[in-house]
């Protein structure tokens, strides 16, 4: 079974995280759970690891002004292909993003250390912005895209 970090995450976020759940308190009960479910140890550290990254504690990330323009390192190009940087774009664009979420984002695709696609990257905004404080209406907008919901509109 090839299972990586990014898989755990999906099972965090389909049996915890989705529908207002929480993780439990008790991390240990979660990882056994994980490992039982036949996850490796390592991947599940990796993934609360990364989690507990997402706290934007101690992390000095100042909003960029609107006229900004963000530029990716061939580094970031090596893990985000033109479909991915695309969609950072227009999430910022149409206000999905801000750039301090953009740079968080950045951060926790890039820390999975693998090439992404777009869907990845997708669940990747999807659970930073789930994290995050204050942004039930970015996250709301996120998951319709995500789950390819239309908007419903009142005539």
């Amino acid at each position: 079974m090839k299972e990586n970090i990014f898989d755990v995450l999906m099972y965090l976020f389909d049996n915890y995280m989705d529908d207002e759940n929480e993780i439990p308190p008790d991390n240990d009960m979660v990882k056994n759970e994980l490992l039982q479910a036949g996850f490796e140890h390592k991947d599940v550290v990796r993934a609360f690891d990364w989690l507990e990254s997402l706290s934007l504690e101690g992390v000095d990330i100042s909003p960029q002004a609107s006229s900004s323009f963000r530029v990716f390192s061939p580094f970031e190009k090596a893990r985000l292909d033109v479909e991915c940087q695309d969609l950072i774009f227009t999430l910022e664009r149409i206000g999905i993003l801000n750039s301090v979420n953009r740079e968080l984002i950045l951060d926790r695709a890039i820390a999975l250390d693998e090439v992404l696609t777009l869907e990845k990257l997708k669940w990747i905004v999807l659970i930073v912005l789930l994290n995050q404080p204050d942004e039930e209406l970015a996250f709301a907008r996120m998951e319709d895209m995500v789950y390819d919901l239309s908007p419903t509109y009142l005539h």
